[in-house]
């Protein structure tokens, strides 16, 4: 007879009492992977959707961003070695400042167009054909980092090798042309090029997160109560001096 799961407030305890790992927790329908709620939780350690800020979802083969669009006050968010082509779910993610989609199957990025707090991109190792596909970010403003292809993990789209009307070629070189006249001529226009990293080691790795409020609020009322006792313990050492000192001299 097989043991029974433990039942307590964890809800996601095996039969073995030990928290499965965040493969084991994710949705799966007619063989499509997709973000469940309990996944959200386990990865995050929170209870309440909206109070995830970051969140790493690597090598999972996440082919639906399922209920993904909860996390409304999500700022930081990694997609990256997927199987995910449906962006749509992001479109609520109007917070989001990082988002790395680097090696998925991704030819559509029009949900995006609502993520206006948009700074940082990654897309290398996609199914992006051309530079329309890129058209609906072209409206994020504070969008300043975009990333086409990763040498470093040999990531690359299709549309790296450019295709199009003559006229948009002559445009897209002029625009480059402009580009280049505006860097900085301190950099010796011979340095070798070396390919760098999208973010820094340890960027996507979980950080104590700061004090809140209630939390410092908590520590001084307890610091109050301590510095109250010791008073208290101060005043009944002196009431007793003073008996002794009444009943020696009667």
């Amino acid at each position: 007879m097989e043991p029974k799961p433990r039942k307590g407030p964890c809800h996601n305890v095996t039969p073995s009492g030990c928290l499965p790992s965040p493969t084991a927790v994710v949705s799966s329908e007619d063989e499509t992977v997709k973000i469940s709620v309990k996944l959200l939780k386990l990865i995050s350690g929170e209870f309440d959707l909206e109070s995830i800020l970051f969140l790493k979802l690597t090598k999972m083969g996440i082919c639906s961003l399922g209920c993904i669009d909860d996390c409304v006050n999500l700022e930081r968010l990694d997609l990256s070695r997927n199987d995910i082509s449906n962006l749509k779910p992001l479109a609520s993610l109007r917070l989001l400042t990082v988002l790395n989609l680097s090696a998925n199957r991704i030819s559509n990025l029009d949900p995006l167009h609502a993520c206006e707090n948009l700074q940082s991109l990654n897309l290398a190792g996609n199914l992006i054909s051309s530079f329309d596909a890129l058209h609906s970010i072209t409206d994020l403003k504070n969008l300043d980092t975009m990333r086409l292809k990763d040498t470093i993990c040999s990531f690359s789209n299709p549309g790296e090798r450019v295709s199009g009307r003559g006229s948009d070629l002559y445009q897209l070189c002029k625009n480059i042309d402009a580009s280049l006249k505006e860097i900085d001529g301190s950099v010796p226009i011979h340095a070798p090029l070396v390919p760098k990293k999208w973010v820094e080691d340890g960027y996507w790795e979980l950080k104590p997160m700061q004090q809140t409020q209630t939390d410092e609020a908590i520590e001084q009322f307890h610091g109050l109560v301590k510095e109250c006792r010791e008073l208290n313990s101060k005043a009944a050492d002196v009431i007793t001096k003073i008996r002794r000192t009444l009943r020696a001299a009667n």
